[in-house]
């Protein structure tokens, strides 16, 4: 009961914050791309400090990243690290599927941001157009974040990549850092979330130029390094 109320009172916080933080985004895009990313940061930030005061979830952070621009392949159970990585990683171009996009208001402020819109029908086109977005965030000097495995995964899933992954690996030439989390534990999909420590942890960084097979093996165990598959 007492993880009910403190979910309850998260949800009545945090989400009755949210509405007027992302109502009113499309006025900070009308300012440009800098003044979304503040206004994304303040919004990831607003989770953070309610995370930490109301539903006692913490965050700890392992391992280290390089210095400039990477791609950030992240495992992907909650909502949580979506907003939490916007700030650890500097505000990376994010990986974000086509339905959100398709949201009025938000999903062209998304794109202000500059999000890459994922069509996950994995058609040639829906490719080509995810290595345009990459590359132009590439550009202008920003890290890159997906989700390779496509979709939040409950603790001890562990699917296969998805081909944009190894498409964007090979088209962008960046260094690409696997990172591990353990969110679904305190953060499950169904159910109270759960007090306690939040593990991200970052991966050994890996060069570009490996071949499909290798890149995409490494990246899936390291990003599932804090996850115990089912049996």
């Amino acid at each position: 009961m007492i993880a009910w109320a403190r979910t309850l009172l998260f949800y009545i916080v945090f989400y009755g914050l949210s509405v007027p933080v992302v109502m009113t985004v499309p006025v900070s895009a009308l300012f440009g791309q800098r003044a979304v990313i503040v206004h994304a940061t303040c919004w990831s930030r607003l989770q953070r400090i309610f995370a930490r005061l109301i539903l006692g979830v913490h965050v700890r952070v392992e391992g280290t990243r390089p210095a400039g621009a990477a791609l950030y392949a992240s495992k992907h159970q909650a909502m949580f690290e979506t907003l939490e990585l916007q700030i650890l990683l500097d505000a990376p171009a994010m990986a974000l599927k086509q339905e959100l996009a398709r949201i009025p208001l938000w999903g062209w402020a998304a794109r202000r941001y500059g999000a890459l819109v994922v069509d996950r029908s994995a058609s040639a086109a829906a490719l080509r157009q995810l290595m345009r977005e990459g590359a132009a965030a590439k550009a202008d000097g920003r890290s890159i974040l997906i989700f390779p495995e496509g979709t939040r995964v409950l603790p001890g899933e562990q699917p296969p990549l998805k081909s944009g992954f190894a498409g964007l690996y090979r088209a962008l030439g960046l260094p690409t850092v696997p990172v591990a989390v353990d969110s679904g534990v305190c953060w499950p999909r169904h159910g109270p979330k759960r007090p306690g420590v939040i593990t991200i942890r970052y991966g050994e960084t890996i060069p570009p130029g490996l071949k499909r097979d290798e890149i995409e093996a490494r990246v899936h165990a390291a990003i599932n390094a804090l996850d115990v598959p089912r049996r």
